[in-house]
């Protein structure tokens, strides 16, 4: 019986599509078990892609895991020296800690290890390719691990986390800062930002990458073998539909790529959904001979209503501003530059205000509502203070950051304030992460009170010992005999973007950006 074709779902259909791809493609199917030893997942943990394993006990009293992630499991169960090439269709299950939910991650791929040459990474890239084209129009990015660890092995251990954060971000100022204080010399610190700024064709890009990279052998070895692969895909048959691109940014959230990485877009999704590369060193980890590479499709990011909707506004340039004066300080930075028209926002009723002749639209929202707007792809770009990110931990690029706003993430309380090594200290607080990652970093123990407003009243009437919040001239602590007792951080106005609006709408953004930088 042939099943009628509004039976199925979206990422239904695409599965099916995908299967037939990777079969002609001489892949074979591979079934894994949903459950796994969680010792297994413990001890490799660091390849693990985020989130915390969901782990229960068996009948026999023994710890098992919800299998978190796909290539892990390939490879632990595959021999050592034995050749694969396979597709796969799994459920991989995950506890996402910065939401505090469980998720369910509808995962299509495929895996080849054994001997992987030139010819089989340009093999996978195709099928890459070809995989975005049967979902939608995409854009497929790819870089080389290479690249990254590069910049890395300039800067101590203990700083290497940030710099990739900020890579990944296209936090140039913020790694610049980083890059002065370990001593990067700045020949270096000069071709990283050069590396930073290259964004766009692959074909165009990397032959810029190259030069800019002239004199760093070890850039200079990542960049010739992503070459090699380049100049193969500029002669191979691609899918029109799909755009190979290169941006430093590229950087997948696993530990094991040791070579290529791809990362691949649809239009209308607000975040990237094919992840892959080469995972060599996995292999060598867990004592596997074989070389080894593949990619991951998330199916379950498929909503063909949103994408629909989305298509819809793709002419026009979403903005989401926080209400309030630095709101309005930044729509006046906007129609000063010519991006919008006069008193756009004069009708105070309203929540979205459209400019039909520039295409541009802004959304009115809460101050630390933006960033979520920008992640999740209702906003293309934002403009957010430092805090938000840093409490949120929003998955956007900061590319820019302004003058407005500028303030300090501080802890305060009395002047004559003496802690009580005893008991925890009770800090009362609208931003409990960035509390709990300061105090946790001293391994102070504290009891975090949540206030969403007049924070500075806590200490007052002894609900709590000290506060974190935001300090800008430090009159308000004054006027209630608090002061600043230590500085977490400095905080000032950022100007985000949404990782897939980076991607197909780069040219509009780079725009408003170049006209706004101006005048920041």
């Amino acid at each position: 019986m042939e099943l009628a074709d509004n039976i199925l779902r979206q990422e239904e259909k695409i599965a099916l599509q995908l299967r037939e791809l990777y079969e002609a493609a001489g892949y074979h199917f591979l079934r894994l078990a949903s459950f796994e030893d969680y010792r297994f997942y413990l001890e490799q943990k660091n390849f693990l892609s985020g989130g915390d394993v969901i782990k229960f006990t068996g009948s026999n009293g023994r710890l098992l895991a919800l299998n978190p992630d796909v290539t892990l499991s390939i490879v632990k169960n595959t021999p050592s020296g034995e050749s694969r090439k396979v597709y796969y269709n799994e459920n991989v299950y995950r506890h996402i800690r910065k939401s505090d939910e469980y998720r369910q991650i509808n995962q299509v791929g495929i895996e080849v290890l054994g001997e992987v040459d030139q010819e089989t990474e340009l093999a996978v890239v195709l099928l890459a390719l070809q995989s975005l084209a049967q979902i939608g129009t995409g854009k497929l990015e790819l870089s080389h691990i290479g690249l990254i660890t590069a910049i890395l092995d300039l800067f101590s251990t203990g700083t290497r986390g940030k710099v990739f954060t900020r890579i990944k971000n296209k936090n140039l100022p913020e790694l610049a800062q980083l890059a002065e204080a370990e001593g990067v010399s700045p020949e270096r610190v000069a071709q990283i930002m050069e590396m930073m700024k290259l964004s766009g064709d692959l074909f165009t890009m990397l032959p810029q990458v190259a030069q800019v990279v002239t004199g760093w052998a070890a850039a200079e070895q990542a960049v010739a073998e992503l070459a090699k692969v380049v100049s193969a895909l500029e002669q191979a048959k691609r899918p029109e539909q799909v755009e190979l691109l290169f941006d430093l940014s590229t950087v997948n959230d696993t530990n094991y790529y040791s070579g290529l990485i791809l990362q691949g877009f649809i239009e209308g999704l607000p975040q990237a959904l094919l992840f892959g590369g080469r995972y060599d060193g996995l292999l060598k980890t867990l004592g596997k001979s074989q070389q080894a590479i593949g990619f991951g499709i998330h199916l379950d990011l498929l909503d063909q209503n949103s994408q629909e909707q989305a298509k819809e506004q793709s002419a026009w340039l979403n903005v989401a501003l926080p209400k309030g004066r630095m709101g309005q300080s930044i729509y006046e930075l906007f129609r000063d530059a010519g991006l919008a028209g006069a008193n756009l926002l004069d009708d105070s009723r309203k929540l979205v205000f459209e400019d039909s002749e520039k295409k541009i639209r802004f959304f009115l929202v809460k101050p630390s509502d933006v960033a979520s707007y920008v992640e999740h792809g209702a906003a293309d770009i934002g403009i957010v203070g430092r805090d938000i990110l840093l409490e949120t931990k929003a998955d956007v690029i900061d590319l820019l950051r302004f003058e407005l706003g500028k303030c300090r993430i501080a802890v305060a309380g009395p002047a004559n304030f003496q802690g009580d090594s005893t008991r925890p200290l009770r800090v009362a607080t609208k931003y409990p992460n960035i509390t709990r990652k300061f105090f946790g970093s001293r391994s102070q123990p504290v009891d975090l009170i949540y206030l969403n407003g007049s924070i500075e009243l806590a200490p007052i009437v002894g609900l709590a010992d000290v506060i974190v919040d935001i300090v800008e001239t430090g009159n308000t602590l004054r006027e209630n005999n608090l002061t600043v007792l230590e500085e977490i951080d400095v905080s000032s106005a950022r100007f985000i973007v949404n990782r897939s609006s980076w991607r197909f709408k780069k040219s509009a953004i780079i725009e408003v950006l170049e006209k706004v930088s101006e005048d920041k």
